[in-house]
């Protein structure tokens, strides 16, 4: 039996409304459980722990600066074209009335929508790449051992050059 539109339309909300409700309890649990409150002259400021970093150390490392130019370049694309296209076609809706006879009833752009969703998909997965570079980044500032454990030692006497890998201990 096939989904009716409207049924695609209601799968794909309450879908992403589930998934967003799950990451929602999942981000309050992890949230720090309260800050210290520090007084000042008819003000209260709350410190939560942190460790911060500067910008300019973050932007320091060149593959991160890169990806972070790319994914800001390719957001405002998909939020521009999303717009145009939006805007576009309300205009063609409100703005209905024609006096020319000879109109073909205009709406927005064909592919306006798919190209905006799809540079909204590429930028999403470029902020993604940034958040593992600004992760990267953070570890090497604050000399963070590595969660994977040692990386294991490599030397040129136990490579065997022919193409066999690994040469076998020699008794």
């Amino acid at each position: 039996m096939a989904l009716s539109q409207i049924a695609h339309f209601a799968l794909s909300v309450a879908f992403f409304g589930t998934l967003a409700f799950i990451l929602g309890v999942i981000a309050e649990n992890k949230k720090p459980a309260a800050g210290t409150p520090i007084q000042g002259k008819d003000v209260i400021i709350c410190k939560y722990p942190r460790k911060a970093i500067k910008k300019s150390i973050l932007f320091q490392n060149m593959t991160l600066l890169v990806f972070f130019i790319v994914a800001l370049v390719v957001f405002v694309l998909a939020e521009g074209m999303m717009m145009w296209a939006t805007i576009t076609e309300g205009l063609h809706r409100s703005l209905n009335v024609h006096h020319d006879l000879q109109t073909q009833c205009p709406t927005a752009k064909t592919g306006l929508f798919g190209g905006a969703a799809f540079l909204a998909l590429d930028a999403s997965l470029f902020w993604l790449v940034c958040q593992m570079l600004t992760q990267n980044v953070r570890a090497d500032y604050f000399d963070e051992d590595d969660p994977k454990g040692d990386y294991g030692q490599v030397l040129a006497t136990d490579y065997d050059a022919n193409g066999a890998g690994l040469t076998a201990a020699k008794v």
